[in-house]
């Protein structure tokens, strides 16, 4: 069933088992399960200490455990985990039989003191790139904690269920029966909402560190360039994170990146940290910044407060927290934000199939998502507020093609409408009569273009019109000692290998500063003072 190469790879991990595991599953004679059979039986061959037993002990069906033999311990998937997923089976397999995980000594810690009985069910779809890294965390917990039970569930395969919990978004967690989260979360963050005193003691560790020589202030292709540049100088290097990865993890495909002819978010945003990690550099993950305070004197301390109550002292800081997706601010967004509002085709498309529904925005992203659904969904609607469509042209001519798409030219959005559960609707004007519709549809796709993350800055570092931090072409911002780069910034084209490249310019930029300043005159003081 597996692709030769996938075959191989996978058989290579298997030989890192140190424990034999069982490899146990719940059928019905659907052409799913059959599949599932197929690949069970193919994963058992590939190693002696895999065995694979039906046993149709579990209601969801197709679906399996990965038990470690003679135990509890296992992690359970409900479909079959290949696509995005694929990874997440093997590292189950891995884990379950035995292969440490590579994660921190601390996170993994925390994991296994966790106090409590938590059931997890994660609802995933094969296309969303960002469900994997909620699998893995949720299985990994699983494996070390015995109180701990979790099972993936495809959304696609169990229809049912997503309609009954009314899930219109991956991931989408439940804990013990109740909603614990949707969308993209970590390990840190998972942990932190379990374990209520973990922020307050993270908090207290960080408003203990040095202060450094730089601090990078967000984790995307920016700043994890300008920590290794910075770090490979020999100079104190930090980073402070809201998620490590940024935008970037919820891109589909890269294939752009100069030298990597394709990969995806996930993959790269990992491989960001992993670099960034081989130059100990101090990161600093789930910290959210919200304030600048400038130095006091001249080649003083920048002051960085952080939501938690923490601040961070350095002598340069280089900002990095790149850009959002922009929402339409109409009223029944935010309302029905995940309950058929949503910004990724990708990861959401899935649950709309055989559905009505609408795309918002003609550039590129809106025109290719309109594709990509109408594959999947009963009808899609572009709505544009120009009177023309600002994608490619080749990309218009696809969407004209298809028979279940329609394009609404010179449209605003006035409301998404629901019914207090789930959205049924969406009300538009139309600009050329001004005239009031109302479409029927069940999801509604925002793709209008970015924001800066930079709302936390205003009055401390001048931003332009649009909110982007204005830098020179050294990356220096109107605040001494303070740098920015990426798509927070004022420059052209919000690319990632732009990003990457205006990262290492701030990094050389704060370098050359700190090399031709002194000794912070906080640190004279106390030097005089001791």
């Amino acid at each position: 069933m597996l692709e030769a190469s996938l075959a191989g790879q996978l058989k290579s991990l298997l030989e890192r088992l140190t424990l034999p595991i069982e490899l146990i599953s719940s059928l019905d004679d659907g052409p799913k399960s059959t599949e599932l059979a197929e690949l069970l039986t193919e994963i058992a061959a590939m190693s002696d200490k895999v065995t694979y037993e039906r046993r149709d002990d579990d209601a969801r069906r197709p679906s399996f455990a990965v038990r470690r033999s003679g135990t509890d311990t296992e992690v359970r998937f409900a479909g079959i985990p290949l696509g995005h997923e694929f990874t997440s089976l093997a590292l189950a397999l891995l884990q379950v039989g035995g292969y440490p995980s590579k994660e921190s000594p601390e996170l993994l810690e925390q994991v296994r003191n966790l106090d409590g009985d938590f059931h997890f069910e994660t609802y995933f779809s094969l296309s969303c790139q960002n469900c994997p890294d909620v699998v893995q965390a949720l299985n990994l917990m699983s494996v070390l904690n015995p109180r701990i039970s979790h099972v993936a569930i495809d959304g696609a395969l169990f229809q049912d269920e997503v309609d009954g919990r009314q899930i219109m978004a991956v991931p989408t967690v439940f804990v013990n029966g109740e909603l614990f989260g949707s969308g993209r979360m970590s390990l840190e963050e998972i942990i932190g909402k379990l374990d209520v005193g973990a922020a307050d003691r993270a908090a207290t560790a960080i408003a203990q560190k040095d202060p450094f020589d730089v601090l990078v202030v967000g984790g995307g292709p920016s700043g994890a360039a300008a920590a290794v540049y910075a770090a490979r100088k020999g100079i104190r290097t930090g980073i402070a994170a809201e998620r490590f990865g940024g935008q970037v993890l919820d891109t589909m495909a890269i294939e752009n990146f100069i030298s990597v002819p394709y990969t995806e978010g996930p993959q790269f945003g990992s491989a960001l940290e992993n670099h960034v990690r081989q130059y100990g550099v101090d990161i600093m993950n789930t910290q959210k910044a919200a304030k600048l305070v400038p130095a006091a004197t001249e080649n003083g301390l920048v002051e960085i407060e952080l939501e938690s109550g923490a601040s961070l002292l350095a002598r340069t800081v280089i900002l990095s927290t790149g850009a959002r997706w922009r929402s339409m601010n109409v009223p029944g967004e935010d309302q029905y934000r995940n309950k058929g509002v949503t910004y990724c085709p990708h990861c959401d498309g899935p649950l709309f199939k055989g559905k009505r529904v609408a795309v918002i925005g003609g550039g590129n992203s809106g025109v290719e998502a309109a594709i990509d659904l109408a594959g999947l969904v009963e009808h899609v609607t572009l709505i544009e507020f120009d009177s023309v469509l600002r994608a490619d042209e080749v990309l218009q001519r696809k969407l004209r093609s298809l028979p279940n798409a329609d394009i609404l030219l010179s449209t605003l959005t006035t409301e998404v409408v629901g019914d207090g559960n789930k959205v049924t609707g969406l009300a538009y004007q139309d600009r050329t009569t001004d005239t009031a519709h109302t479409l029927d549809v069940e999801g509604v796709f925002v793709q209008i273009g970015l924001l800066p993350n930079t709302e936390w800055l205003a009055g401390s570092v001048e931003l332009s019109d649009r909110g982007e931090i204005a830098i020179d072409d050294r990356g220096q911002t109107s605040v001494p000692g303070v740098f920015a780069a990426g798509d927070c910034t004022t420059v052209p084209y919000k690319q990632i290998v732009i990003a990457a490249g205006a990262g290492a310019t701030a990094a050389l930029s704060a370098f050359d500063r700190l090399i031709r300043t002194g000794v912070p005159a906080e640190d004279s003081a106390a030097a005089t003072v001791g």
